[in-house]
């Protein structure tokens, strides 16, 4: 933890996403919105790693800490929840959504039975990207242009809160393996790093090509596009990369990037709702 850090908020919203039933729903773009999808696709498994790798290191953790571990739990559950819903709304008789899922949980399954820190290393890793994208979805907000607003309010609640709680599994990993030597900690999340991002972001395109080829496409048009979507324009990734090589510098914390600021602003809208908080 850092005095960067935020307050964690959790907030029981749920988003009205009927606008999505059916449609391109990233304004008009289908190739958007397969990468948009596949991302969500991942989302409501992935969380429940999250959930279940911080959860069983619990009993190690006291003080703020173990409330932040709380209040992070109850950020994923809902944001598990809210996606898996948007998710309802792909047609699966036309998208290989089945076929995305078990592969989503095919890999989540082999990580799970890694054991309890490989399951933390994972999730420390797949966090930097979430925060990642979260921050370029607040600096770069053309891309949820033509977007139905309340499709757009649930990935806006989604990267604030990936935001604020940032930090907590790192943290949860630093208080864990404080008897490691520093060497070690360092090089297993460098190695958990590299391999996260090849296996992530190799899946995410894979099965964003899946779903645009049922809309049509050709495999070869389909790949170019997604990695035009993901590394030219807009650059979903590309353009996190200096976030991205911060996490293999020595001393690394998620809160160097202080983008409290972002934060702050996206808080006044969602905090005004009055919804419900982790008590």
């Amino acid at each position: 933890m850092t005095d960067h850090s935020p307050e964690i908020v959790p907030r029981d919203i749920r988003f009205a996403m009927e606008a999505a039933r059916g449609k391109h729903w990233l304004g008009g773009d289908p190739v958007g919105t397969a990468v948009m999808n596949a991302l969500s696709l991942t989302f409501p498994d992935g969380e429940k790693l999250f959930v279940d790798a911080v959860r069983h290191f619990r009993d190690r953790l006291d003080g703020a800490l173990r409330d932040e571990v709380k209040r992070f739990i109850a950020q994923e559950a809902a944001h598990s929840r809210e996606h898996h819903a948007l998710n309802q709304l792909i047609d699966t008789e036309k998208y290989p959504v089945a076929a995305i899922l078990a592969h989503v949980r095919e890999r989540i399954s082999i990580t799970r039975a890694r054991g309890p820190y490989a399951m933390l290393l994972a999730t420390i890793a797949l966090e930097h990207f979430t925060a990642m994208m979260a921050d370029l979805h607040m600096v770069h907000r053309e891309l949820f242009e033509n977007v139905d607003p309340e499709i757009t309010r649930l990935w806006r609640w989604h990267a604030l809160e990936e935001t604020e709680h940032k930090a907590v599994a790192y943290d949860v990993f630093r208080e864990v393996t404080r008897h490691w030597s520093p060497l070690k900690r360092y090089q297993l999340r460098c190695w958990s790093m590299a391999y996260i991002t090849w296996q992530f972001t190799r899946n995410i395109t894979n099965h964003a090509v899946a779903l645009l080829q049922a809309d049509g496409y050709d495999t070869r048009t389909a790949r170019k596009s997604v990695r035009r979507f993901l590394w030219g324009k807009p650059g979903l990734f590309r353009r996190g990369w200096r976030l991205y090589f911060a996490w293999y510098r020595p001393g690394f914390h998620p809160w160097d990037h202080d983008n409290r600021e972002s934060v702050a602003a996206w808080r006044a809208e969602f905090d005004t709702l009055n919804v419900g908080r982790a008590r």
